[in-house]
């Protein structure tokens, strides 16, 4: 088992054709005929994750966030990220990122956001297509404080912002991270109401004049549930493998 065995998996659950042109994915760090036994998988490749894979003798990590996303001209220990990189390649654990790839392929982050809050009829936002950013279902008629309440609850959440658009919530729309830039094309779709994070205080401003209801629930919390998703594919696709799923949790606290 190599970690181009692995990445080539991965592929087929999130195409590098779905990813966003400005974005980094795919096989990031490390060998790719390197062997492997154990994988750890993250939302982040950040040091206490790189820490926790070599304490579990995890050859690979597997994240959705890029290990390297801007352009870098070193690779050492001048600031966090190339400092990170630099620690995998000194333990010998390499990284596939899966990114925006696997926010729009079915069965990805947004999908798996959709189902956990427990929509219904859930389809892409661009009509007609099986993959895309942005998910849209039903859900029971009801409030939007009961509705982000479940929320919070549904996503484990330390607290979330919200605007109410002076609707009950039907048609739901969900992105998660920072989707903020499709308000618009959400409302335009016939939503009531948009689950995402990252929102500014002008978002939500447009929001109300839009008449959608807005929640950000976290750009941590949206996103992560795709972890143990992933974390199953790869322990039915190789049972050979120990897959774990990192304690890596979000860095953001509130008082």
């Amino acid at each position: 088992m190599t970690v181009q065995t692995i990445l080539d998996y991965l592929w087929t659950l999130a195409p590098e054709a779905y990813k966003m042109p400005w974005d980094n994915v795919g096989h990031l760090l490390g060998r790719k005929n390197a062997p492997v036994s154990g994988v750890l998988v993250s939302l982040d490749a950040t040091a206490a994750v790189v820490e926790e894979a070599a304490a579990l003798g995890c050859e690979l990590v597997v994240t959705h966030h890029p290990a390297i996303f801007h352009a870098q001209k070193h690779v050492n220990d001048a600031d966090p990220m190339t400092e990170t990189a630099l620690s995998c390649l000194e333990r010998g654990i390499a990284v596939i990122s899966m990114h925006t790839n696997l926010d729009c392929a079915p069965g990805g982050v947004n999908d798996v956001l959709a189902q956990r809050l427990g929509l219904g009829h859930i389809t892409v936002l661009d009509d007609g297509e099986t993959a895309g950013l942005i998910r849209l279902g039903d859900v029971a008629p009801q409030d939007l404080p009961a509705f982000a309440a479940f929320v919070k609850e549904r996503l484990a959440c330390p607290g979330l912002r919200y605007v109410d658009g002076g609707r009950p919530v039907r048609r739901v729309a969900v992105g998660g991270g920072a989707c903020g830039d499709n308000l618009e094309r959400v409302a335009a779709a016939g939503c009531d109401t948009f689950v995402t994070a990252d929102l500014g205080y002008h978002r939500f401003c447009d929001a109300v004049t839009l008449g959608l209801n807005l929640i950000d629930a976290g750009h941590f919390e949206t996103e992560t549930p795709v972890c143990a998703v992933l974390r199953d594919k790869l322990t039915v696709r190789f049972p050979e493998l120990d897959v774990r799923l990192s304690a890596h949790a979000d860095c953001i606290r509130y008082l």
